[in-house]
């Protein structure tokens, strides 16, 4: 799978870009600014409806604007020649519109799964070093990559997630409003909700990260090799309710572990107003031999380990039999020269891998491609 044909209007820095692009690397080359990165940006928008630097739309359109478009042009591989063209419209506070071959979708969620891609940048270091929310964030996208319709699921979760803190708050007194009589009865409709929806995204947590974690220890060997070995364990709200035992993938098993686990914390979620349990309070244990990584890891180590998680991503998939396309942004200046080229040598069988550097010299000899030059808001393929 990838991408031959950029174009964008009033995103980001761009009034207009028209973009030939082409199967294998693909680099964008320009200081820092000029809007490289933007470019590539675009393309996981594409692929995930949302951006790998910020949380909102608002700062995708073009200052002064109302909406902004990407439009791609999606090959299914170099071996087969069918193409479909992707488009959304994107309107920062009102709803986004979708296209497929340029029929309009009935919603943009509908363009999920046609293009996947698996993007590394700075940005993923929080991934190693921050907050259980970034290692959460992290897995749910790669679930979704993996299988699109799980993007419904999650929205799912997350109304029901608010619908129950709601009463809880509301419960607690806290909510500012007249106790509701039948509120017993409504919070274990909740209950239900929360525990049916959890489950299915529990499962598909606990299997991705299962089959994520070898691709990802022998990405990090081979980009950082020592005698530590990276590891992840799954860290949930239901250990207790499961005696300390690992958690199983069964979705019916999950389903009465977080029923049993909300029962048991009744007391408790209704004092504070919240839900303590469920897969929004999970956390992902990362670490490097016996040491967790956060905390313990240096930053050389932290940044091949966030590395080696986004690699071993793009292995899964494949072993999926899905070819995403390989965003790398801004990575190399991070690698010292050895690292570069066993990074470069891993990704070069991809379909398409898009590079983005400052400067050239960043890039190991071995990712030759069709190359660009990016320049106030100029994009100019290289003649050499």
């Amino acid at each position: 799978m990838y991408v031959d044909h950029l174009t964008l209007a009033d995103f980001r820095s761009y009034a207009y870009v028209d973009v030939d692009l082409a199967p294998g690397v693909v680099t964008f080359v320009g200081a820092n600014g000029q809007g490289k990165t933007n470019l590539v940006e675009a393309v996981d928008y594409l692929a995930t409806l949302g951006s790998h630097r910020v949380s909102s739309d608002l700062p995708l359109v073009r200052h002064g604007n109302e909406r902004a478009t990407i439009k791609a042009r999606v090959r299914a591989g170099r071996e087969d020649d069918r193409a479909l063209v992707l488009e959304i419209d994107i309107h920062p506070g009102r709803a986004n519109k979708a296209r497929l071959n340029r029929a309009p979708l009935g919603r943009p969620r509908e363009l999920l799964g046609i293009l996947r891609t698996v993007v590394f940048s700075p940005e993923d270091l929080a991934v190693v070093k921050g907050d259980p929310a970034e290692r959460r964030q992290f897995l749910d996208g790669l679930v979704t990559t993996r299988w699109p319709r799980m993007a419904g699921v999650r929205h799912d979760y997350d109304k029901v997630l608010r619908q129950r803190n709601s009463l809880l708050k509301t419960m607690s007194g806290r909510g500012g409003r007249t106790a509701d009589p039948y509120a017993e009865d409504t919070l274990r409709i909740w209950d239900d909700q929360l525990a049916a929806v959890g489950a299915e995204v529990l499962s598909a947590r606990l299997d991705t990260l299962a089959a994520l974690m070898p691709h990802a220890a022998r990405a990090y060997a081979e980009i950082a090799p020592s005698n530590n070995l990276a590891t992840a364990r799954y860290r949930s709200t239901l250990e207790e309710a499961a005696g300390g035992e690992g958690l199983p993938f069964d979705r019916e098993e999950l389903r009465q572990l977080l029923l049993t686990q909300m029962a048991e914390r009744r007391a408790e979620e209704v004092a504070r107003g919240v839900s303590l349990v469920g897969p929004h309070r999970d956390d992902i244990d990362l670490a490097l031999g016996d040491l967790p990584a956060k905390g313990y890891a240096s930053h050389g180590e932290s940044w091949s380990y966030a590395l080696a998680l986004k690699l071993g991503g793009f292995h899964l998939l494949r072993a999926d039999g899905i070819e995403p396309v390989l965003i790398l942004d801004d990575v190399f200046a991070e690698l010292d020269a050895t690292r570069r080229d066993r990074l470069a040598g891993g990704v070069l069988g991809a379909d398409q891998v898009l590079v983005t550097a400052a400067v050239a010299e960043d890039l190991p000899a071995s990712l030759v491609g069709r190359r660009f030059h990016v320049a106030a808001g100029e994009v100019t393929a290289d003649a050499a």
